[in-house]
């Protein structure tokens, strides 16, 4: 159970929904610096519509600074919430704070969400909190992915995958074989992050697409 909150400053309160995007980021500072738990419900639900980039940033490492045990329940929560940015933002903090016991929540369904900010949080927090014992399926559940999106979401999923390590090797080599030219362009470009982290994505697409069209020998060849 959620314990109920302290009542917080009503000054630094009324700041965290103040008009100007200035007076929120200090707001949100200053909340971080005196790290009160009482402040996590008022914390947690700013996330959910502060429109500022750098607000909400600041939003997070503020929570980050509070317990754990005040912080995660009411993320979770924040996870079946209707409101995208509300789930998004939830996945962002609880990447950030990577308390493990959160694992369970990332679910299919948050892995594979319409919206593509929650999904792509979705990916990032699962990695950083995935046991061991559940890389390899995982990974399988991300290569799914694979030839979905935009090119920020497939540089995300790329990402995500690289951080899960040499367990991805298999899956990719399964998704090289697609019938889809886009899923197997994307697979061979994240294999090229693998193993050249410092390669940029772009190249990479670029690289894999002349691969997939050419053939492996004939694509080697052009580029000698």
């Amino acid at each position: 159970m959620i314990p109920i909150n302290r009542n917080p400053d009503p000054r630094l309160l009324a700041a965290l929904a103040a008009g100007n995007s200035s007076t929120r980021l200090e707001a949100a500072l200053a909340a971080g610096t005196h790290a009160d738990p009482g402040l996590a419900d008022a914390l947690v639900a700013r996330c959910a519509v502060e429109p500022d980039f750098f607000v909400r940033d600041m939003l997070t490492w503020a929570l980050t600074r509070l317990p754990a045990e005040s912080t995660v329940p009411r993320l979770l929560a924040e996870l079946r919430s209707g409101r995208a940015q509300a789930r998004s933002q939830a996945l962002h903090t609880l990447s950030k704070i990577g308390d493990r016991t959160a694992w369970p929540a990332i679910t299919p369904a948050l892995l594979a969400d319409a919206d593509d900010d929650v999904k792509r949080s979705a990916w990032r927090a699962a990695v950083v909190l995935v046991p061991d014992q559940d890389r390899e399926e995982l990974a399988q559940r991300l290569t799914a992915q694979l030839g979905r999106g935009d090119r920020d979401t497939r540089l995300s999923l790329s990402r995500a995958l690289v951080a899960l390590g040499d367990v991805i090797e298999p899956v990719l080599r399964a998704a090289l074989a697609a019938a889809d030219p886009v899923v197997r362009a994307h697979a061979r470009a994240t294999e090229r992050l693998l193993h050249d982290p410092d390669a940029g994505f772009d190249l990479a697409v670029d690289e894999a697409k002349r691969v997939v069209a050419l053939g492996p020998e004939r694509a080697g060849g052009a580029a000698c």
